[in-house]
């Protein structure tokens, strides 16, 4: 569909809480085919509607496993184990900065057809939702990291 633009740490938009999606729409069905195709482009794994500009809670997700994810208005449920590793985001390029996550996730949301499921995941995935899920409450990675952010090598 189009790619759209990625707004960069700086831009108001990206500390602003979203908002829930009361309904699903033709234009909220072509923004999450537009946010896939922007993550895609970029290279990135997740992105989250105010990284495009748009204040809802909406947040897509690809780690790599033939299961690209929609979550609307997700929410966790449960978290367990502890992770700690270098962290980048496609609103603060070229940056990395090492920061803790749970190992584990559950998470309600809902799908592109507004039906409610439940994801699980470990490692990545349970980075990638934590991460995204933080960018609809105004927090980037940023405010978790430990030791400063580094460049990109």
């Amino acid at each position: 569909m189009g790619i759209r633009k990625i707004r960069i740490e700086g831009d108001p938009i990206l500390r602003k809480q979203c908002k829930p999606v009361e309904k699903m729409t033709p234009r909220l069905t072509a923004l999450i085919e537009d946010m896939f195709d922007t993550m895609y482009e970029a290279n990135g794994v997740g992105l989250a509607g105010p990284q495009v500009g748009i204040l809802k809670r909406i947040v897509v997700i690809d780690v790599g496993d033939e299961n690209p994810l929609v979550l609307i208005n997700p929410e966790l449920l449960e978290t367990s184990g502890e992770q700690v590793g270098d962290e980048g985001c496609l609103s603060l390029p070229g940056k990395v900065g090492t920061v803790k996550r749970p190992n584990y996730v559950k998470c309600r949301a809902y799908n592109a057809q507004m039906q409610e499921y439940i994801v699980e995941g470990t490692e990545l995935l349970a980075r990638a939702i934590c991460h995204e899920l933080d960018h609809l409450d105004g927090v980037l990675y940023r405010d978790h990291v430990t030791d400063g952010l580094r460049d990109v090598e």
